[in-house]
């Protein structure tokens, strides 16, 4: 079921487990924050762009009755190890790994039919940062094979009318997540900002849009990660299902 350089995590969550591997790119709060922050519907279909280890239709899977979730990723050692991921928590009828560019969704899942798509994409732009020493964490952290623009484009082609756009990403390149959320009719309509600390400066932020919606933009309540003696706060360790 797993390779030597790979390891299995337990997720603490209807007894989910995750692969991983031991060395590589693996989840981050940021997946699992947006993978909270997304609201559904009874019999939803969601497709999550860029699935990379799998852990956002773990996680919605686990705590939303839904139809069916399509995990999109390009990278074919990622999307082969997610595949087990699935296998390994029997969720083949509701998780389907499909393992294409996400700019070739529209090929393989209908148009202007998806209830949800969400995706936490790379925040890098090509040139920014340090660039990773190895392919899988580069192309998950730096916009490689898509960029924001990609993204908007294909996330609004899937929805439906109405329907829902969830993306974590960073504060600095908000000009550009609004710009291309508009070109492509996707009325952002929520954000909240993720704040390490309450007195440090934010680091992620967390981005409702709707098709073909109405412009009103909501700025909900900051989230903190962690109090001042240093610990998870009460929201965070509720997001996390950890004990007092």
């Amino acid at each position: 079921m797993i390779k030597e350089d790979e390891r299995i995590d337990d997720l603490q969550l209807k007894g989910y487990k995750i692969i991983q591997k031991k060395d590589g790119f693996c989840f981050g709060m940021d997946a699992v924050l947006v993978a909270n922050y997304l609201k559904t519907k009874r019999n939803d279909i969601v497709v999550d762009l860029g699935t990379g280890t799998g852990i956002i239709p773990l996680i919605v899977n686990a705590k939303n009755d839904l139809k069916k979730i399509y995990a999109i990723e390009i990278q074919k050692e990622m999307a082969e190890m997610t595949e087990r991921t699935i296998k390994l928590n029997r969720l083949e009828d509701k998780i389907e790994v499909i393992n294409i560019d996400l700019k070739d969704s529209l090929e393989y899942l209908d148009k202007n039919r998806i209830d949800i798509v969400v995706s936490n994409p790379p925040y890098m732009s090509i040139g920014e940062g340090l660039v990773n020493e190895t392919d899988m964490k580069k192309v998950s952290r730096h916009e490689i094979k898509c960029n924001i623009d990609d993204i908007c484009r294909v996330a609004s082609a899937l929805l439906r009318h109405n329907g829902h756009f969830f993306m974590v990403h960073r504060p600095s390149r908000l000009a550009d997540i609004i710009t291309n959320l508009r070109k492509y009719k996707l009325e952002p309509k929520e954000m909240r900002f993720v704040y390490p600390k309450i007195e440090r400066e934010s680091n992620l932020v967390l981005i409702k849009a709707i098709k073909a919606a109405r412009p009103e933009l909501r700025l909900l309540k900051p989230l903190i990660v962690y109090n001042q003696k240093g610990d998870y706060t009460d929201e965070i360790r509720e997001i996390y299902g950890l004990d007092y």
